[in-house]
């Protein structure tokens, strides 16, 4: 087919707003645009382009990748991953969206769900009643005979076992099919039995021993089954929607960024759909509008707030040039942005996915329970058919009723459901958490393993100090005003694209102090600044720029500028007509809070140390602040990694804290790489937790909350083998020979159930578990 031939079926074969195919003989809605017919999903798509075709055509930026949600997996088989929701191929369990979205409606699974329960539910209770009347005080088999109270429980349980049983049968066929033996293995193998046994002893009651007649009505389970079924639909129900909940925080965070955003174009303003925002184009932000995407102050001036996504509670003030994120809040003036990143480019977007992705991963612990299921259910088959065979030669009679009694209820009871949910709940939890309080985990390992470490290596440049340099001494010459020597070198610096320039800057504007026009600007690269100011000669630079123009410095000044570069200062000098006028101390400070946090971190067992790139002296003063002890310094990147490396081949579990390129090595080095969320890009893939807005603090919350998770899929996970170890051998009937006692099935689903109920309502807990 000709090039252009495969163009043309290709547009009129696919949604060019969504990017669905679209069969053009379904009848969907179609639209002419320069002689070429679109096709279109839905109605909305159509709208939506005939309002603004050149928004998904033409050549501008293409659209942001498909929204999150549109890929499905399933919670029992991360490796799968489907584009359209539906069964796991595997284990059969309904697949779930990879990442949740505001436009989601309820989970499919659990509507259906509560559905076949609203309709099972009652249906299993009245089984349950005609067969448990006797005991209850209400004669049935008087009232309406033998056989008939027999068929009555068929016909009632037969809908709860064939129609609302019919997921679990469907995931135990595909459980055996693969090879893959699970909870619903033991579901569906325990009920199937139970009731394929009463349909033989209904239809063909001579196939059994007459001693097993009661009242010359067979031995049934009709209510076993149906109960049985009942009550892991409850517990189904009850589950999904914990896993419903596990999904607020990200639609929390979703929810902070608005659905519409007004553009500036040629013929005005108008309010778009955020969906159809492009790179580059400039909105407008009114007073008390949520930022729509990242992007840039191109004009205004406002104070805006990120407390809702870094936790912070000041409003930042923000201006031209200044960048602002999707999902913040615009609380006083009004701005116009330029469009930076949309879609799934924005950082919202990205911590989305993250926090999605985490919530998906295992954690090691739970390879280990996956290990054990693995050979769990065929031990608890086996067991089931030893006590089956068991019942049979030395149990009482009615032996038959007896033995298949035993086998169903270690088949129910031995449901791993408790043991699959221990590790997955509890890490869904905990990132959702993460999520909330500012901390970005990338997956369960990074989470788990965060709980030991012993050791925390820690960047100084822009993780232990602000990242950038402050003004914090001015030292004149004689009786010279600080004030002055100020202005003059601000006046100089408003020329200078050097990082130091801003520092000086920001003194000035925070002094209130007004500047001079500069003449005869010239930069001396490497050096410093010169210019004319009111017929004086201004310059402004380090010792080889004093000595080129001829300014020898004074022995007094010389030795306090000296002291200062000695504590990592950094020091720049200002002459006036060829005479010393005084310096300037700028220094990277070390950031409000971070001494308190080493010594949290220090209070809790940990050794931490220092490794940066930046000059012995400079690290010395910071290390020496903060409260570390142990500073490595000068160190290239790559020795930064081998430090870390060394340290682990001690035997420690180490985990690195960092925010550079610089650090990446040693960030992935590491047994855990904490980023702050104000760094290099590098820096963030590099690393399993991220700490958004680089909050030093955060690494404390980080490590209490990996501790607490920890300790919840331990517990977790020492209740599911427990319960197993325990009531499996009182489901096989231990414990007849001496109490007399042998569960029903019912019972045993019943804490199956429970178990399950357990796990979750334990795993939940981490979300209101006080970390500070």
């Amino acid at each position: 087919m000709p090039d252009s031939a495969a163009a043309e079926r290709e547009a009129v074969c696919r949604d060019p707003v969504c990017g669905m195919v679209v069969d053009p003989e379904a009848g969907k809605p179609r639209r002419e645009h320069e002689g070429v017919t679109y096709h279109f999903c839905c109605q909305r798509c159509c709208d939506r382009f005939a309002a603004d075709p050149e928004a998904f055509l033409g050549e501008r930026p293409a659209p942001a990748p498909a929204p999150p949600g549109t890929l499905y997996t399933c919670s029992m088989c991360p490796e799968v991953v489907e584009e359209e929701f539906g069964a796991c191929p595997i284990c059969g369990m309904a697949l779930e969206p990879m990442v949740p979205t505001l436009d989601d409606g309820p989970n499919p699974e659990l509507v259906d769900f509560k559905r076949r329960l609203w309709t099972g539910g009652p249906l299993a209770a009245a089984v349950f009643v005609l067969e448990m009347g006797t005991h209850l005080g209400l004669p049935f088999d008087r009232w309406l005979g033998a056989w008939t109270l027999v068929w009555l429980q068929a016909l009632l349980a037969s809908p709860v076992v064939v129609w609302i049983g019919a997921p679990f049968f469907e995931r135990g066929w595909s459980s055996l099919r693969n090879r893959a033996p699970n909870m619903w293995t033991l579901i569906a193998i325990g009920t199937g039995a139970a009731f394929a046994f009463s349909w033989v002893a209904l239809l063909a009651p001579g196939l059994l021993p007459p001693s097993l007649a009661d009242d010359g009505a067979p031995p049934v389970y009709f209510e076993a089954a149906a109960v049985i079924i009942a009550l892991v639909l409850l517990g189904q129900v009850m589950e999904l929607t914990a896993r419903e909940r596990t999904g607020d925080a990200i639609r929390a965070l979703l929810s902070l960024a608005p659905k519409t955003a007004r553009r500036i174009g040629a013929a005005g303003e108008e309010d778009v759909e955020l969906e159809r925002v492009r790179v580059g184009d400039r909105l407008r932000l009114r007073p008390g509008e949520a930022v729509p995407v990242d992007g840039v102050v191109a004009d205004g001036t406002s104070a805006i707030d990120e407390g809702l996504l870094t936790g912070e509670p000041i409003p930042v003030e923000k201006g031209p040039g200044d960048a602002v994120t999707a999902g913040t809040l615009n609380r006083s003036g009004s701005l116009v942005i330029e469009a930076q990143a949309v879609g799934a480019e924005t950082v919202l977007s990205r911590i989305v996915a993250l926090v999605a992705a985490a919530q998906r991963s295992r954690a090691p612990a739970q390879a280990q329970a996956d290990r054990v299921a693995a050979v769990f259910v065929p031990a608890v088959v086996a067991v089931a058919l030893l006590a089956l065979a068991a019942w049979c030669v030395l149990g009482p009679p009615p032996v038959l009723a007896y033995a298949i009694t035993a086998a169903v209820s270690v088949l129910i009871i031995a449901c791993p459901c408790a043991l699959g949910l221990a590790t997955p709940m509890s890490v869904m939890v905990a990132t959702g958490r993460g999520a909330r309080l500012g901390v970005l985990v990338r997956d369960a390992e990074a989470l788990e393993r965060l709980a030991g470490i012993d050791t925390l290596v820690i960047d100084k440049t822009g993780t232990l100090t602000e990242g950038r340099p402050t003004l914090t001494h001015i030292e004149p010459v004689g009786d010279g005003a600080e004030d002055r020597l100020l202005a003059l070198a601000a006046s100089l610096e408003r020329g200078s694209e050097h990082p130091l320039a801003a520092a000086v800057m920001a003194a000035a504007e925070a002094r209130g102090l007004s500047l001079q026009a500069v003449d005869a600007f010239e930069a001396e690269p490497g050096r410093g600044l010169k210019g004319q100011m009111s017929g004086q000669s201004i310059a402004l630079g380090n010792r080889a720029l004093m000595a080129e123009i001829g300014i020898a410095l004074p022995d007094a000044l010389e030795a306090r500028a000296a002291a200062a570069e000695a504590t990592g200062a950094t020091t720049v000098f200002l002459g006036i007509d060829g005479a010393p006028a005084g310096f300037l101390t700028l220094e990277d400070r070390l950031k409000a809070g971070a001494a308190a946090v080493v010594a949290d971190l220090r209070a809790q067992g940990l050794e931490v140390i220092m490794a940066t790139g930046d000059s012995a002296p400079a690290a010395a003063a910071i290390a020496e602040a903060a409260g570390i002890k142990q500073v490595h310094a000068a160190l290239s990147p790559m020795e930064k990694g081998a430090l870390v490396e060394r340290l682990r081949g001690e035997g420690r579990s180490v985990a690195m804290a960092g925010d550079g390129i610089n650090d990446a090595p040693a960030l992935a080095a590491a047994d855990v790489g904490i980023a702050m969320g104000t760094g290099a890009d590098v820096a963030l893939e590099s690393a399993g937790i991220t700490l958004v807005k680089g909050d030093l603090g955060r690494i404390v919350t980080a490590r209490r909350l990996a501790r607490a998770t920890r300790r919840t899929i331990s517990q977790n996970l020492a209740f599911a083998f427990a319960y197993n170890g325990v009531g499996v051998p009182i489901a096989a009937g231990v414990l007849y020979p001496i109490t007399g006692l042998l569960l029903s099935p019912m019972i045993a689903a019943a804490a199956m159930s429970l178990s399950s109920v357990s796990v979750i309502g334990n795993a939940l807990r981490l979300s209101t578990q006080r970390l500070d």
